[in-house]
């Protein structure tokens, strides 16, 4: 039997914990190890992961994998997506991209920028919304800092309309959302309007990077 703590990268094999035949037990800074490589591979040789971000890095491993007990400690709620905040530069997006190749097992989400949905509507309008809002399992990134939408003249707030109906997704079928953002909860709100605001705190548990967090594309 396939060993599913072992991950092959680049030729060389990664080791997540270990495995008894009936469950695995992840280890953490093996995770890291595991991480920092496959970044490498994604973004360049100059990607690593730090220290200052192992915490939130152990909350949202924990939350991938679904370990129960320490997503009760952290207050995640294993049903609901992840809105990841933080300011520019951050790594918000480069770390939800990384986190879909911990299990591999699992089904996997794409990571689409807010402004390409928003282009997309722009060109062919409303299907934009339905395409989006009614289907697959979808990380939003930079939520809040798109365009307005315009087609035929008309403009839409297209990623709140989006939001709207990926609540109904969440409630009817447990579809699950991610997003990542700069914005703060106030903010949001201010962009999308309290409707949305109040779905979106239904939808989401909220994980923040350190509002000092260094932009890490410098």
């Amino acid at each position: 039997m396939n060993n599913p703590c072992k991950i092959l990268e680049g030729g060389i094999e990664y080791s997540l914990g270990s495995y008894d035949g009936r469950q695995m037990i992840y280890e953490f800074p093996k995770m890291l190890l595991y991480l920092e490589a496959k970044g490498k591979l994604l973004f360049g040789k100059d990607f690593k992961i730090y220290k200052r971000d192992h915490q939130l890095l152990h909350k949202l491993c924990n939350y991938y994998i679904r370990d129960h007990r320490n997503c009760k400690r952290y207050e995640l709620d294993l049903e609901k997506g992840l809105l990841l905040s933080g300011p520019v530069g951050c790594g918000k997006t480069s770390i939800l991209k990384l986190l879909r190749y911990l299990v591999p097992h699992y089904r996997g989400y794409e990571v689409i920028p807010c402004r390409n949905i928003v282009f997309g509507f722009n060109h062919i309008g409303y299907k934009t919304i339905e395409d989006y809002g009614n289907s697959g399992f979808i990380c939003f990134d930079d939520i809040g800092v798109e365009p307005t939408g315009r087609f035929f003249g008309k403009d839409c707030n297209v990623i709140g309309e989006i939001m709207l109906s990926r609540y109904d997704l969440f409630l009817e079928y447990k579809v699950r959302t991610h997003v990542t953002t700069i914005l703060n909860a106030e903010e949001l709100e201010e962009r999308y309007g309290q409707r949305v605001r109040s779905r979106m705190r239904k939808m989401f548990n909220l994980v923040a990077f350190d509002n000092n967090s260094i932009d890490k594309r410098k």
